[in-house]
C-alpha cells in the first residue's frame, strides 16, 4: 500500500509537470494624460508702412528693415516721416517655442483708384524667420517685419494711397 501512495504521489507529481497553465494574454489598467495650453495668439502692434516718397522718372525700390531702417535706390526720393516696420505681440504659453513663416512670394500695394500697383517683396523679420525661433519668455514676444517695396516711375505709380495685405503664420512648434 505504501508502495501504490508512493507511485501515486510520483505520478501525480510528473502529470502536474505536464499540466502547467499557460497564459496567452496580459492586461494591465495603464494610465494616460493630456495638458492643454494656452493658445498662440498674434496681435498687429503696428502696420508695415514704407511712407512717404517720390518714384520720380524711374522709380527704384525703398527697404524697409525690421528694425524700421528705411533706405532708397534708384531714383527714389523719401520725403519725411510715417514709415514704420510691422510689429506683432506674440502671445502663448510660458517659454515655449514657435515659427514664424513669412511671404513667399510678392504681395501687392494697390493705388486707391485699383488700376496701379507696386511690389512688395523680400520679407524678413526679427526673430528671423524659420522653424522653432521664436521664444515665449514670459509668455510673449515682439516679432517685427521689414520688407522692400518696388516703385516704378511717376508714371506707373502716380501720386495717391496704396494699400495691400500679407499673411505671415505664427505656429507652436
Amino acid at each position: 500500500m505504501k508502495r501504490n501512495l508512493i507511485r501515486f504521489a510520483v505520478l501525480a507529481l510528473i502529470v502536474g509537470m505536464f499540466i502547467s497553465r499557460v497564459n496567452a494574454q496580459a492586461s494591465v489598467t495603464a494610465r494616460m494624460f493630456a495638458q492643454v495650453i494656452e493658445a498662440l495668439t498674434a496681435t498687429e502692434n503696428s502696420q508695415l508702412s514704407f511712407g512717404k516718397f517720390s518714384p520720380e522718372t524711374s522709380g527704384g525700390a525703398i527697404r524697409l528693415s525690421p528694425d524700421g531702417v528705411r533706405s532708397a535706390s534708384g531714383n527714389v526720393v523719401l520725403s519725411g516721416g510715417g514709415h514704420s516696420a510691422g510689429s506683432f505681440i506674440i502671445t502663448g504659453e510660458n517659454q515655449a517655442t514657435y515659427s514664424i513663416t513669412l511671404p513667399t512670394g510678392q504681395s501687392l500695394l494697390t493705388n486707391s483708384d485699383g488700376t496701379k500697383v507696386m511690389v512688395v517683396t523680400n520679407w524678413e523679420s526679427t526673430p528671423a524667420p524659420g522653424i522653432g525661433v521664436g521664444g515665449l519668455n514670459g509668455g510673449s514676444q515682439e516679432v517685427k517685419v521689414g520688407a522692400t517695396l518696388l516703385v516704378g516711375s511717376m508714371n506707373d505709380n502716380p501720386k495717391g494711397i496704396y494699400m495691400g495685405t500679407y499673411l505671415i503664420t505664427f505656429a507652436y512648434n
